[in-house]
């Protein structure tokens, strides 16, 4: 019997261990679970790897813990800019946005960008006029106010240092979140979506809307989400490289998502990590930082929830 599953992140390189109270770290946690359960019922209930990961992010999306949608950090001019893509293994159709603002969950509009346009990749302006033509309504930007987010912002505002979620440094970690699963058909889908860097500047875009560097799906290898350094995790092409592994070198998926993350990625200077699934059901959750928050599930009996190593 074809085995289902599914896997989420919150971003990796998560709060040091000392910094993270029992509340917070209880908070993180419901918050897993609670996007965990909802994707992983409409797996159970015979629904598509897409639609599960696409109701998993949106979940994450409305935290406000978490870095992307509600909880999406501050820009240099003080508002939010957003990314999502998401990917179906079965077809390789692809929907992605980049730099979009007020869309209360980014990760729906990359998917209706895969299902109702000619295109893959929309941003900026032209994003925000697809999401105006189907009728999105727009949050202000009040919805998307978080008092840590805006105290991370004031720290370094009106200087060139830009944050990376998550950390003591000012100049590392990140908050991403993502989703992979795999159906009862054997079919697998990939999600990521993201509010960026504190105090980015010059629209910058990071690897999470990006197919094949933050995000990608294929029946033939697997479905990956990634959450670490953009910057290198582009120039790694991250979520391609573990596919690659798996169809030119035919490694499995957890030696392919090991060698990228524990190897690959730290050579170039890059860190994070990612989540991954085959067409089998099998799940692979490598970082390389202090932490990442993660959950996964799987109706071989397998499930967590954790936070750190």
């Amino acid at each position: 019997m074809q085995t289902f599953s599914i896997a989420i992140h919150g971003g990796a390189g998560t709060l040091v261990k000392g910094m993270m109270t029992p509340d917070k770290e209880k908070d993180y946690k419901k918050a897993l679970n609670n996007s965990l359960t909802k994707g992983y019922k409409i797996l159970e209930s015979g629904g598509t790897a897409i639609d599960a990961v696409e109701i998993a992010v949106r979940s994450l999306e409305d935290s406000h813990l978490f870095n992307a949608g509600k909880g999406s950090v501050f820009t240099a001019d003080e508002s939010h800019e957003m990314d999502a893509s998401i990917m179906d293994g079965k077809t390789l159709n692809a929907g992605a946005v980049s730099l979009i603002t007020g869309i209360r969950n980014p990760i729906t509009l990359a998917k209706d960008v895969m299902e109702k346009s000619e295109h893959v990749f929309l941003a900026g302006d032209g994003a925000m006029q697809f999401a105006k033509q189907l009728n999105y309504s727009l949050e202000d930007e009040t919805y998307f106010y978080d008092e840590l987010r805006h105290q991370q912002w004031l720290e370094i505002k009106d200087t060139d240092n830009f944050q990376l979620d998550h950390s003591l440094k000012k100049d590392s970690k990140f908050g991403t979140v993502g989703a992979v699963a795999c159906d009862k058909n054997g079919n697998i889908a990939a999600a990521t979506s993201t509010g960026g860097m504190t105090n980015k500047k010059f629209g910058r875009v990071g690897d999470s809307p990006m197919i094949g560097a933050g995000n990608y799906a294929n029946n033939k290898t697997c479905a990956v989400s990634c959450t670490g350094s953009g910057e290198f995790f582009i120039r790694g092409v991250v979520a391609y490289d573990v596919s690659c592994l798996m169809e030119y070198k035919d490694m499995n998926l957890e030696d392919a998502a090991n060698e990228v993350i524990n190897k690959r990625i730290l050579e170039i200077g890059g860190d994070g990590g990612l989540i991954a699934v085959d067409k089998q059901g099998n799940i692979s959750m490598p970082f390389n930082t202090e932490g990442m928050y993660r959950a996964c599930k799987s109706s071989a009996d397998k499930e967590e929830v954790s936070i750190y190593k």
